[in-house]
């Protein structure tokens, strides 16, 4: 068992999360960007220059004997725990782990690396190409970072990757004489503490939110205390840090930085418990009998672009004059008029395949931006028992809210933050806004070899669907692999039925069938093999081509439906013709895809029904942009709410 925190280490976990670090607005917010970033324009480093140096400096460390090497790193690590490590230092230290790699893995980073790995030491946001190695690229960094003695969290996308990813770099950190462990959705209390007392701990950013918002409730801390008081908490009882986990927040390499940071920061994270309300449960089961009975424009009217419904007065008073809700529980005019709004929202806006799946007799949320379920999250303000009810699953009281954060703030509390991920460029502004990390794009290693195909637009799903079927079919019988991307389970399914109609053997990876997912995506380049998978393909996992592919023109990759987001279509390109390697990619559209219908602009669809050539391309351009918009609103949205919950309700004292 590891030992309780001192009171040094309670000052270094918390103090950060005592400042106000929230982004400004307004003409505030406008003056502190512009006077940040000259700033950051005038101090910042250029890279490639150190990476150059860097280069310069690998065959003075291949020379030493394996003795001398150690020396060597043991007065680097003894320079960063002092915290006046200088930019000569740096650069040694980061060539020194080059050496290190080398001769624990057997691979020496490339220049593409290093440029990567002295980006995220200078606390940037690096874009780093999918396929360029970004797991060996993140070890450098967080070394240098955890040689300063208060731990370094790696931040993956899942907790496969945590787990590999800690195993695979090990004898690296090993080498640097650090400590490393992994932490996993089902891991328990004890081994968690010893996990976060490592010098490295792979984690989800989910599991380290959930972790700081346990360990605060533990603690018993207003969002105000002083340290006086946490102190003498400390000193007056140190058996309640037992229930501690985490020692601090101090450093942070984030991996698929746009997906945690961006898109997980539009859901809070919520960690629940307390009196639940069993009333609503059943008022839940009795609403989704009576939206059976509503008629949309005379009783409701619906506007599924931003998914709000709202009640008429014609149905209004048809909910208030129902006899069996309004003898239930939730008796209360208001009460009712909310709870028939959740089932109607259920019915419209949230389809089984696509927002969620039904596993074991529980309803677990998809990810739209990924495709992964995620089975420990819920949708809060009574949707979730309003989906359960109606898929016929007995409603579970929702419990109360004991605490909440989102993960744009989670993030903030870091004093050392860093990310990398392939896709950016679109998010960079957004990336500086909120955590003041700086873009940086990383040259690939060898020049891309992608052959980006024309964009085809189809009137209708039926279509576009046979396409993509036929274009499989054709690219497969040249012997080379294809992986299809789509957005939802559902669409996975369906073209993976036409694909079987058509004789043509295929994988498929979704939220339903994620078992496997390291096996069918590794086999994803073999001659000949179609796999159909959500947006979650191939995240943390290399697509290696088989012998004879690259020969045959490489993978080719098709997205099969239009997605919310640019960066999501960048994603999904970068699949293909990875290091060099060959490939092509090919995006098939329609009109009727969901992001396309919620977000084109009325007269541009207007102007595709008319057979105007252009507007079919600019319509799928629009959606996109208009969906990014709502995407940076609604992550606003919770920001703000994070905010206003942090100011007026702060935590409650524990026992």
């Amino acid at each position: 068992m590891s030992a309780a925190p001192s009171a040094t280490d309670v000052r270094r976990a918390l103090g950060d999360a005592l400042r106000d670090r929230r982004p400004l607005r307004g003409l505030d917010a406008l003056w502190t960007d512009a006077r940040d970033a000259l700033v950051m324009r005038l101090r910042r480093t250029d890279c490639r220059v150190e990476a150059a140096r860097v280069r310069g400096l690998e065959e003075e460390f291949a020379r030493m004997a394996d003795a001398c090497l150690d020396e060597a790193l043991s007065a680097l690590r003894a320079a960063f725990r002092r915290g006046r490590e200088t930019d000569d230092e740096i650069v040694r230290a980061v060539a020194a782990m080059g050496e290190v790699a080398w001769r624990e893995l057997g691979q020496r980073p490339h220049a593409g690396q290093v440029h990567g790995a002295l980006a995220l030491a200078r606390g940037r946001i690096a874009e780093i190409a999918t396929g360029e190695g970004k797991t060996l690229c993140a070890t450098i960094p967080a070394t240098l970072w955890a040689w300063r003695g208060r731990g370094c969290h790696v931040v993956t996308a899942n907790d496969y990757l945590a787990q590999r990813d800690a195993a695979w770099m090990a004898p690296v950190y090993r080498r640097a004489g650090l400590r490393v462990a992994s932490i996993a959705q089902e891991t328990g209390h004890e081994e968690r503490r010893e996990a976060y007392s490592a010098d490295l701990t792979y984690c989800t950013g989910k599991e380290a939110a959930a972790d700081y918002l346990r360990d605060r409730l533990v603690l018993g801390r207003g969002a105000r205390a002083s340290w006086a008081a946490i102190e003498a908490c400390y000193d007056a009882a140190p058996a309640r840090w037992s229930g501690v986990v985490q020692r601090g927040l101090a450093c942070a390499v984030v991996d698929e930085a746009d997906a945690v940071l961006i898109d997980e920061a539009a859901t809070p994270l919520i960690i629940a418990g307390g009196a639940a309300d069993p009333g609503l449960a059943h008022a839940h089961r009795l609403a989704s009998v009576i939206v059976g009975e509503l008629r949309e424009g005379e009783h409701y009217k619906a506007d599924r672009a931003a998914r709000d419904v709202r009640l008429t007065r014609s149905g209004l008073a048809k909910v208030q004059a129902d006899g069996a809700l309004a003898s239930s529980a939730w008796s209360t005019a208001r009460r009712r008029e909310e709870v028939v709004t959740h089932a109607l929202s259920a019915r419209l806006f949230y389809k089984r395949g696509a927002q969620y799946s039904v596993r074991d007799g529980r309803i677990v949320i998809i990810d739209e931006s990924t495709g992964r379920a995620t089975p420990d999250r819920s949708w809060r303000e009574g949707v979730h028992q309003a989906i359960e009810a109606k898929e016929g699953l007995a409603p579970n009281a929702p419990p109360g809210t004991l605490a909440r954060i989102s993960f744009q703030r989670f993030f903030r509390l870091y004093p050392r933050l860093c990310g990398m991920t392939g896709t950016a460029h679109e998010v960079r502004r957004e990336c500086w806004r909120l955590y003041r990390l700086a873009f940086e794009r990383v040259p690939t290693h060898r020049p891309s070899a992608r052959d980006v195909l024309p964009q085809r637009v189809y009137a209708g799903a039926e279509g576009r669907r046979r396409a993509v079927v036929a274009e499989a079919m054709r690219v497969r019988d040249k012997g080379r692999p294809v992986l299809i991307g789509v957005r939802t389970v559902r669409e996975s399914e369906a073209i993976a039925s036409m694909l079987r109609d058509a004789g043509a053997a295929r994988d498929v990876l979704n939220a339903e069938r994620h078992e496997e997912e390291a096996a069918v995506v590794a086999r994803a380049g073999e001659a000949g093999r179609i796999t159909v998978a959500t947006n979650m393909a191939g995240r943390g996992t290399d697509i290696a081509l088989g012998e004879g592919v690259a020969a045959a023109g490489g993978l080719h990759v098709i997205c099969a439906e239009a997605n919310p987001a640019r960066r999501l279509d960048r994603q999904l390109a970068g699949r293909c013709a990875r290091q060099g390697d060959p490939g092509s990619y090919r995006r098939v559209v329609s009109l009727d895809d969901e992001v396309v219908l919620r977000h084109a602009p009325r007269a541009l669809r207007l102007a595709c029904i008319g057979g105007v050539r252009w507007a079919s391309r600019a319509t799928v351009r629009s959606a996109q942009s208009r969906a990014e918009a709502e995407g940076r609103r609604r992550r606003a949205g919770v920001l703000r709410a994070d905010d206003w919950l942090d100011d007026h309700l702060g935590f409650a004292a524990g026992g």
